[in-house]
């Protein structure tokens, strides 16, 4: 089952700080190193964001599972990378018919696979150290953010976790009734892509009669909103986004200096 509730230990540090500063940092954090190509920032920040995780109350264990679909994405790109790339550049490592890999082409992909690494990271510590509620109302009071989008994201939020009963329901429903691929993948591909479909438009109407129960509640209204939980943005939360800039710029200036910076844009 899809997980949301924040994990982290409730009394660490950084997980106290506001949910807008946090997100803010993460974005700084994750942006400033989709300037560069080469591997050397990434994993700069990857060894950075590893050693403050402590300060988040998030174990490494918990991190890791967390991550799962980084680490599938990761081993996906590697694949398309090393049979299609164009750029077969450097010293050969294998040649076996149509699968060449070069020195090249595994730098470039250690290079992604880095970047995305080092940009999802941020976020997902983030998300797993807040509370969704924590979150609508730091961004109404602190970001002004419409309250109409803030709470419209927090239900869609909510919602997630329900996802995966519905993908859990729908696979028993169909083994029931003797739907079952077998050990036939192209029997598994068309079993997935149906009950995808069938996830796809149950979530589309039960979001249909959100949308109408919460705008039947006066969730659209213009009048002003009274705030329930009060979200503070503090010294330290403003510190915080500030060390995020300074760790970021800190590891875009080690890749200069070391000469492997390659800039997005040339």
């Amino acid at each position: 089952m899809i997980n949301i509730k924040p994990v982290a230990a409730p009394d660490a540090p950084l997980a106290r700080r506001n949910p807008v500063a946090k997100v803010a940092a993460a974005l700084v954090f994750s942006f400033t190193l989709l300037a560069t190509l080469d591997p050397v920032a990434p994993a700069i920040a990857i060894a950075l964001e590893l050693a403050v995780l402590p300060l988040f109350g998030i174990g490494y264990r918990v991190l890791a599972r967390r991550a799962m679909p980084l680490l599938l994405s990761a081993a996906g790109i590697l694949v398309t990378l090393v049979l299609f790339a164009a750029d077969r550049s450097g010293r050969v490592l294998l040649d076996a018919g149509p699968v060449l890999v070069t020195t090249g082409v595994l730098l470039t992909a250690l290079g992604l696979v880095l970047r995305i690494f080092a940009v999802a990271l941020p976020g997902v510590i983030v998300f797993a150290t807040t509370d969704p509620t924590d979150l609508a109302d730091a961004l109404i009071q602190n970001a002004k953010a419409p309250a109409r989008f803030a709470i419209g994201a927090l239900a869609a939020f909510r919602l997630v976790p329900l996802l995966g009963q519905e993908w859990q329901m729908i696979s028993m429903a169909r083994r029931a009734r003797g739907v079952d691929a077998g050990r036939n993948p192209a029997a598994k591909l068309r079993l997935f892509a149906s009950t995808a479909f069938a996830l796809l438009v149950g979530a589309i109407r039960r979001g249909t009669r959100l949308a109408v129960a919460m705008d039947a509640r006066g969730f659209d209204a213009g009048t002003p909103r009274t705030v329930a939980r009060r979200q503070r943005f503090t010294r330290a939360d403003a510190l915080l986004i500030a060390g995020a800039v300074v760790l970021a710029g800190a590891a875009l200036t080690t890749s200069v200096v070391l000469g492997t910076f390659r800039p997005l844009i040339s």
